[in-house]
């Protein structure tokens, strides 16, 4: 039976890839990490030291003695929250058009802070 993923068309995630984020729901919860993957055709992402999952392998060059590794498994966008740079808490995430060399450029800024994210 092959598993079918259902994509999410047009789907824009507030998450990207760097941001320090709190795990908001599951076995994980409360917990901080930095966000290494984005999938936002799938809404999900991949945090650091979160969400691990035992993986069987066979010797192979990258693995010489094979065994059970244990690696990160990509989560749900929506169980995340970005920290604010700022404070340090959980907040949500806004976007503001800004005019930068003549431009106008659409960037991200923290709703409890009003300070603008990087990315």
């Amino acid at each position: 039976m092959i598993k079918r993923i259902k994509k999410i068309k047009g789907n824009k995630l507030f998450v990207r890839k760097g941001d320090m984020v709190l795990v908001m729901s599951g076995n994980d919860r409360g917990k901080r990490g930095k966000v290494l993957k984005v999938f936002p055709e799938r809404n999900r992402v991949v945090v650091e030291g979160i969400g691990f999952m035992k993986r069987h392998t066979k010797p192979n060059p990258k693995v010489p003695q094979g065994g059970i590794i244990e690696r990160e498994r990509a989560i749900n966008a929506s169980n995340v929250m970005v920290i604010d740079p700022k404070t340090g808490e959980p907040t949500r995430i806004g976007h503001r058009i800004l005019r930068i060399e003549g431009r106008n450029a659409r960037v991200r800024y923290s709703k409890k802070s009003g300070e603008t994210l990087s990315g």
